[in-house]
């Protein structure tokens, strides 16, 4: 997923025109990284006493509530320096990524080539 808009940012970087994986997955963590990550409360929801996720991706039609913009066109994420765990390890091009990318309709950013 892509960061907030700052001079550092590669405008060729496919995840500021995505964001199929902030709409696609519940991003659920051990609460404790709240603290660690500096989530605010207002972006997370309570899942269990150990769990929490962050807000708008516990639902059938996922969508965190930091992801500005439209998926497939161009997005940020306002929390993107405190994001979790989850949103940390997903990467361009990988399992998730491809999954989530099918979910909206978007192509794989990665081509692969099959050998017969």
């Amino acid at each position: 997923m892509s960061q907030t808009n700052d001079s550092t940012e590669n405008s060729d970087d496919p995840c500021l025109h995505c964001g199929a994986c902030c709409s696609s997955f519940r991003v659920s963590f051990y609460w404790a990284e709240a603290d660690v990550h500096a989530i605010p409360v207002h972006a997370m929801e309570q899942l269990s006493p150990f769990y929490a996720c962050m807000a708008g991706t516990n639902s059938n039609n996922p969508r965190c509530n930091a992801l500005q913009g439209t998926v497939g066109k161009e997005v940020n994420c306002t929390l993107y320096a405190h994001r979790p765990s989850p949103c940390r390890e997903v990467q361009v091009g990988d399992d998730k990524c491809t999954q989530a990318r099918a979910r909206h309709g978007l192509k794989p950013v990665f081509n692969t080539v099959v050998s017969a």
